[in-house]
């Protein structure tokens, strides 16, 4: 990860690292202890775990990646 600081470095440059809507690491002793996630990013990363945890979804998705899942015509969200 490029934007990797310390705690220290972390706490003094918080305001900066919420502003700049770039994910950073936080280490510890060399070592990775958090992340600062803009909230797009982290809503996004919700919303893909999920769907992934869907049984349903997952299905589906597997299925048109296999060239198996149905396709219907746009037309039919318009019926009622």
């Amino acid at each position: 990860m490029k934007n990797t600081l310390t705690i220290t470095k972390g706490q003094a440059q918080f305001p900066a690292l919420c502003r700049s809507g770039k994910t950073s690491a936080i280490t510890r002793n060399g070592e990775v202890v958090a992340f600062i996630v803009p909230r797009k990013r982290m809503a996004d990363l919700l919303e893909q775990m999920e769907i992934l945890s869907n049984p349903a979804a997952m299905k589906a998705i597997n299925q048109a990646k296999a060239g198996k899942g149905k396709y219907h015509p746009i037309s039919v969200l318009d019926e009622d």
